[in-house]
């Protein structure tokens, strides 16, 4: 069906977009990542995607990633860059102008 083929493409092949907008808010973790997006975003992702997105991500230059292990357990919590939140302001507005030009 088309419509789930759209769903597929608009959300897990571009993940880049859900991942910028939550570290935008905050500096989170791969796992956590996974979570809030079935929360906020209402789809869920594989295990690993979050993590395979994220290194791409980081190799970029669009997030930067700090291990921390004040709490004994140590996480890789990643935060968005400059260059992340500009590349993320032309998904929207990318999204934005087509979404117009469908109406």
């Amino acid at each position: 069906m088309p419509i789930n083929r759209l769903k597929r493409k608009s959300t897990t092949e571009n993940l880049w977009l859900y991942i910028l907008t939550l570290l935008k808010k905050k500096p989170r973790y791969a796992y956590e990542i996974r979570e809030e997006i079935w929360k906020k975003f209402g789809f869920r992702i594989g295990q690993i995607s979050s993590y395979v997105v994220l290194y791409k991500l980081q190799n970029s230059g669009y997030v930067l990633s700090k291990l921390d292990d004040k709490s004994g357990r140590p996480r890789r919590y990643y935060v968005i860059t400059k260059k992340g939140e500009n590349i993320l302001k032309e998904g929207i507005d990318f999204l934005s102008d087509i979404i117009k030009k469908l109406k």
